[in-house]
Protein backbone atom coordinates (compact mmCIF):
# COMPACT_ATOMS: atom_id res chain seq x y z
CA UNK A 1 0.00 0.00 0.00
CA UNK A 2 3.02 2.28 -0.03
CA UNK A 3 2.35 3.49 3.51
CA UNK A 4 4.99 1.52 5.40
CA UNK A 5 7.27 4.55 5.72
CA UNK A 6 6.74 8.31 5.93
CA UNK A 7 9.19 11.13 5.18
CA UNK A 8 9.40 13.97 7.68
CA UNK A 9 11.76 16.96 7.89
CA UNK A 10 14.28 16.77 10.73
CA UNK A 11 16.91 19.08 12.18
CA UNK A 12 19.92 16.97 13.15
CA UNK A 13 22.36 18.26 15.75
CA UNK A 14 25.89 16.86 16.09
CA UNK A 15 29.21 18.03 17.52
CA UNK A 16 30.15 19.17 14.04
CA UNK A 17 27.08 21.37 13.64
CA UNK A 18 23.57 20.92 12.39
CA UNK A 19 21.81 19.95 9.18
CA UNK A 20 18.26 19.84 7.91
CA UNK A 21 17.12 16.86 5.88
CA UNK A 22 14.27 14.44 5.30
CA UNK A 23 14.07 11.52 7.72
CA UNK A 24 12.36 8.22 6.97
CA UNK A 25 10.00 7.07 9.72
CA UNK A 26 8.16 3.79 10.22
CA UNK A 27 4.45 4.40 9.63
CA UNK A 28 2.01 3.79 12.47
CA UNK A 29 -1.75 3.83 11.89
CA UNK A 30 -4.76 2.35 13.69
CA UNK A 31 -6.39 -0.80 12.38
CA UNK A 32 -9.86 -1.67 13.58
CA UNK A 33 -10.62 -5.38 13.37
CA UNK A 34 -14.25 -6.38 13.08
CA UNK A 35 -15.83 -9.83 13.04
CA UNK A 36 -19.25 -10.04 11.41
CA UNK A 37 -19.52 -6.26 11.47
CA UNK A 38 -18.87 -6.06 15.22
CA UNK A 39 -15.78 -4.22 16.41
CA UNK A 40 -13.34 -6.56 18.15
CA UNK A 41 -10.10 -4.60 18.58
CA UNK A 42 -8.15 -1.59 17.46
CA UNK A 43 -4.40 -1.97 17.21
CA UNK A 44 -1.71 0.52 16.25
CA UNK A 45 0.23 -1.15 13.45
CA UNK A 46 2.45 -0.57 10.45
CA UNK A 47 0.15 -0.77 7.39
CA UNK A 48 0.59 -3.85 5.24
CA UNK A 49 -0.17 -7.57 5.59
CA UNK A 50 -3.36 -6.61 7.43
CA UNK A 51 -5.23 -9.76 6.38
CA UNK A 52 -2.38 -11.86 7.77
CA UNK A 53 -2.45 -9.81 10.97
CA UNK A 54 -6.18 -10.40 11.37
CA UNK A 55 -5.88 -14.15 10.78
CA UNK A 56 -2.94 -14.39 13.18
CA UNK A 57 -4.81 -12.41 15.81
CA UNK A 58 -7.88 -14.66 15.61
CA UNK A 59 -5.65 -17.75 15.66
CA UNK A 60 -3.79 -16.56 18.76
CA UNK A 61 -7.10 -15.78 20.47
CA UNK A 62 -8.39 -19.31 19.83
CA UNK A 63 -11.20 -18.14 17.53
CA UNK A 64 -9.96 -19.95 14.42
CA UNK A 65 -7.63 -22.87 13.70
CA UNK A 66 -7.37 -22.85 9.90
CA UNK A 67 -7.84 -20.51 6.94
CA UNK A 68 -11.13 -22.28 6.18
CA UNK A 69 -12.58 -20.83 9.38
CA UNK A 70 -12.69 -17.40 7.73
CA UNK A 71 -15.15 -16.92 4.86
CA UNK A 72 -14.19 -13.39 3.77
CA UNK A 73 -11.95 -10.51 4.82
CA UNK A 74 -12.57 -7.06 3.39
CA UNK A 75 -11.76 -3.44 4.06
CA UNK A 76 -14.72 -1.21 4.83
CA UNK A 77 -15.72 2.26 6.03
CA UNK A 78 -12.80 4.31 7.29
CA UNK A 79 -12.51 7.37 5.01
CA UNK A 80 -10.29 10.43 5.34
CA UNK A 81 -11.36 14.09 5.10
CA UNK A 82 -11.33 13.79 1.31
CA UNK A 83 -13.56 10.74 1.24
CA UNK A 84 -10.79 8.28 0.36
CA UNK A 85 -10.66 4.85 1.99
CA UNK A 86 -7.99 4.75 4.68
CA UNK A 87 -7.83 0.94 4.65
CA UNK A 88 -7.83 1.08 8.43
CA UNK A 89 -10.99 -0.97 9.05
CA UNK A 90 -10.94 -4.69 8.25
CA UNK A 91 -14.07 -6.84 8.64
CA UNK A 92 -13.86 -10.64 8.72
CA UNK A 93 -16.79 -12.98 8.23
CA UNK A 94 -16.35 -16.35 9.88
CA UNK A 95 -17.29 -19.53 8.06
CA UNK A 96 -20.55 -21.22 8.87
CA UNK A 97 -20.36 -23.14 12.14
CA UNK A 98 -17.39 -21.18 13.53
CA UNK A 99 -18.28 -19.64 16.87
CA UNK A 100 -17.77 -15.87 17.15
CA UNK A 101 -15.22 -14.49 19.65
CA UNK A 102 -16.27 -14.65 23.27
CA UNK A 103 -16.87 -11.42 25.14
CA UNK A 104 -13.58 -11.81 26.99
CA UNK A 105 -11.64 -11.46 23.75
CA UNK A 106 -12.94 -7.94 23.17
CA UNK A 107 -10.62 -5.08 23.97
CA UNK A 108 -11.46 -1.99 25.96
CA UNK A 109 -11.15 0.78 23.39
CA UNK A 110 -7.76 -0.04 21.82
CA UNK A 111 -4.65 -2.16 21.97
CA UNK A 112 -1.36 -0.27 21.81
CA UNK A 113 1.41 -1.25 19.41
CA UNK A 114 3.52 -2.50 22.32
CA UNK A 115 0.96 -4.58 24.21
CA UNK A 116 -1.41 -7.19 22.91
CA UNK A 117 -3.20 -8.18 26.12
CA UNK A 118 -3.25 -5.00 28.23
CA UNK A 119 -6.73 -4.08 27.04
CA UNK A 120 -8.42 -7.40 27.77
CA UNK A 121 -11.95 -6.84 29.02
CA UNK A 122 -11.70 -9.82 31.35
CA UNK A 123 -8.51 -10.84 33.12
CA UNK A 124 -9.59 -14.49 33.19
CA UNK A 125 -9.62 -14.48 29.38
CA UNK A 126 -5.94 -13.62 29.13
CA UNK A 127 -4.67 -17.17 29.52
CA UNK A 128 -5.83 -19.39 26.68
CA UNK A 129 -5.57 -23.12 26.03
CA UNK A 130 -4.06 -24.10 22.70
CA UNK A 131 -5.78 -26.55 20.35
CA UNK A 132 -2.34 -27.85 19.44
CA UNK A 133 0.37 -29.40 21.62
CA UNK A 134 3.78 -27.71 21.25
CA UNK A 135 5.29 -30.06 23.82
CA UNK A 136 4.83 -33.09 21.58
CA UNK A 137 7.07 -31.68 18.85
CA UNK A 138 10.51 -33.22 18.26
CA UNK A 139 11.77 -30.06 16.54
CA UNK A 140 15.38 -29.29 17.53
CA UNK A 141 18.04 -26.75 16.53
CA UNK A 142 21.80 -26.69 16.96
CA UNK A 143 23.52 -23.88 18.85
CA UNK A 144 25.43 -23.08 15.66
CA UNK A 145 22.19 -22.48 13.76
CA UNK A 146 20.74 -20.42 16.62
CA UNK A 147 23.83 -18.23 16.73
CA UNK A 148 23.33 -17.18 13.12
CA UNK A 149 19.59 -16.50 13.28
CA UNK A 150 19.62 -12.86 14.49
CA UNK A 151 21.90 -11.78 11.63
CA UNK A 152 19.78 -13.73 9.15
CA UNK A 153 16.65 -12.02 10.45
CA UNK A 154 18.27 -8.58 10.39
CA UNK A 155 19.22 -8.97 6.72
CA UNK A 156 15.53 -9.40 5.88
CA UNK A 157 14.36 -6.43 7.97
CA UNK A 158 14.18 -4.06 5.02
CA UNK A 159 12.09 -1.35 6.66
CA UNK A 160 14.11 -1.51 9.89
CA UNK A 161 17.26 -0.89 7.84
CA UNK A 162 15.69 2.34 6.57
CA UNK A 163 14.01 3.56 9.74
CA UNK A 164 15.42 1.70 12.76
CA UNK A 165 11.88 1.68 14.13
CA UNK A 166 10.34 -1.74 13.64
CA UNK A 167 10.19 -5.08 15.42
CA UNK A 168 10.47 -8.31 13.46
CA UNK A 169 9.28 -11.89 13.76
CA UNK A 170 10.45 -14.80 11.64
CA UNK A 171 9.61 -18.47 11.30
CA UNK A 172 12.71 -20.64 10.92
CA UNK A 173 13.49 -24.24 10.01
CA UNK A 174 15.93 -26.50 11.82
CA UNK A 175 18.63 -25.62 9.28
CA UNK A 176 18.29 -21.90 10.05
CA UNK A 177 16.50 -20.90 6.85
CA UNK A 178 13.61 -18.47 7.27
CA UNK A 179 10.16 -19.34 5.98
CA UNK A 180 8.72 -15.86 6.42
CA UNK A 181 9.58 -12.55 8.10
CA UNK A 182 7.23 -9.74 9.03
CA UNK A 183 7.93 -6.29 10.50
CA UNK A 184 5.73 -3.96 12.52
CA UNK A 185 5.90 -1.17 15.09
CA UNK A 186 4.30 -3.63 17.52
CA UNK A 187 5.96 -6.87 18.64
CA UNK A 188 2.65 -8.69 18.86
CA UNK A 189 1.58 -7.40 15.45
CA UNK A 190 4.75 -8.72 13.81
CA UNK A 191 4.06 -12.12 15.38
CA UNK A 192 0.39 -12.07 14.37
CA UNK A 193 1.38 -11.24 10.79
CA UNK A 194 3.86 -14.09 10.47
CA UNK A 195 1.48 -16.57 12.16
CA UNK A 196 -1.31 -15.33 9.90
CA UNK A 197 0.92 -15.98 6.90
CA UNK A 198 1.47 -19.55 8.11
CA UNK A 199 -2.25 -20.07 8.64
CA UNK A 200 -3.10 -18.86 5.14
CA UNK A 201 -0.38 -21.12 3.74
CA UNK A 202 -1.88 -24.14 5.51
CA UNK A 203 1.18 -24.62 7.75
CA UNK A 204 -0.57 -24.52 11.15
CA UNK A 205 0.16 -26.23 13.50
CA UNK A 206 3.77 -25.10 13.23
CA UNK A 207 5.26 -28.12 14.99
CA UNK A 208 8.25 -28.20 12.63
CA UNK A 209 9.26 -24.54 13.01
CA UNK A 210 10.69 -22.11 15.49
CA UNK A 211 9.75 -18.47 16.03
CA UNK A 212 12.41 -15.76 16.34
CA UNK A 213 11.58 -12.27 17.64
CA UNK A 214 13.84 -9.24 17.49
CA UNK A 215 13.02 -7.97 20.97
CA UNK A 216 12.06 -9.43 24.32
CA UNK A 217 9.92 -12.50 24.95
CA UNK A 218 6.77 -11.55 26.82
CA UNK A 219 3.86 -13.64 28.07
CA UNK A 220 1.74 -12.62 25.09
CA UNK A 221 4.33 -13.72 22.53
CA UNK A 222 4.77 -17.13 24.16
CA UNK A 223 0.99 -17.54 24.20
CA UNK A 224 0.67 -16.59 20.53
CA UNK A 225 3.37 -19.12 19.64
CA UNK A 226 1.66 -21.82 21.69
CA UNK A 227 -1.71 -21.14 20.07
CA UNK A 228 -0.11 -21.82 16.67
CA UNK A 229 1.63 -24.97 17.91
CA UNK A 230 5.12 -23.46 17.77
CA UNK A 231 7.45 -25.50 20.03
CA UNK A 232 10.46 -23.15 20.00
CA UNK A 233 10.65 -19.41 20.71
CA UNK A 234 13.95 -17.53 20.54
CA UNK A 235 14.39 -13.86 21.43
CA UNK A 236 17.37 -11.56 21.15
CA UNK A 237 16.44 -9.93 24.47
CA UNK A 238 15.08 -10.96 27.86
CA UNK A 239 12.00 -13.04 28.68
CA UNK A 240 9.61 -12.16 31.46
CA UNK A 241 8.89 -14.47 34.38
CA UNK A 242 5.39 -15.22 33.07
CA UNK A 243 6.81 -15.98 29.64
CA UNK A 244 9.10 -18.62 31.13
CA UNK A 245 6.28 -20.11 33.23
CA UNK A 246 3.93 -20.32 30.25
CA UNK A 247 6.59 -21.83 27.99
CA UNK A 248 7.28 -24.48 30.62
CA UNK A 249 3.57 -25.26 31.03
CA UNK A 250 3.23 -25.80 27.28
CA UNK A 251 6.38 -27.88 26.92
CA UNK A 252 8.00 -25.23 24.76
CA UNK A 253 11.65 -24.29 24.40
CA UNK A 254 12.39 -20.67 25.29
CA UNK A 255 15.74 -19.07 24.44
CA UNK A 256 16.57 -15.53 25.49
CA UNK A 257 19.47 -13.12 25.03
CA UNK A 258 20.32 -14.79 21.72
CA UNK A 259 23.39 -12.82 20.70
CA UNK A 260 25.90 -14.70 18.60
CA UNK A 261 27.16 -17.80 20.36
CA UNK A 262 25.83 -16.53 23.70
CA UNK A 263 22.29 -17.44 24.75
CA UNK A 264 20.23 -18.37 27.79
CA UNK A 265 18.18 -21.58 27.76
CA UNK A 266 15.17 -21.13 30.04
CA UNK A 267 12.97 -24.11 29.19
CA UNK A 268 13.02 -27.13 26.88
CA UNK A 269 16.78 -27.68 26.78
CA UNK A 270 16.31 -30.93 24.86
CA UNK A 271 15.54 -29.02 21.65
CA UNK A 272 18.87 -27.18 21.70
CA UNK A 273 21.58 -29.41 20.25
CA UNK A 274 25.10 -28.72 21.47
CA UNK A 275 28.32 -29.80 19.74
CA UNK A 276 29.79 -33.10 20.92
CA UNK A 277 31.94 -32.75 24.01
CA UNK A 278 30.25 -29.57 25.29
Amino acid sequence: MGRVTVRRPVRKLTEGGQTRRADLLAAEEPLELRVGGKSLAVTMRTPGHDVELAHGFLLSEGVIASKDDVFTARYCDGVDDQGRNTYNVLDLTLAEGVAPPETGVERNFYTTSSCGVCGKAALDAVKLKTRFAPGESTFAVSTEVLAGLPDTLRKQQRVFASTGGLHAAGLFRADGSLLAVREDVGRHNAVDKVLGWALLEGRVPLSDCGLLVSGRASFELVQKAAMAGVPFLAAVSAPSSLAVELAEENGMTLVGFLRGTSMNLYTGDQRVLEPAGV
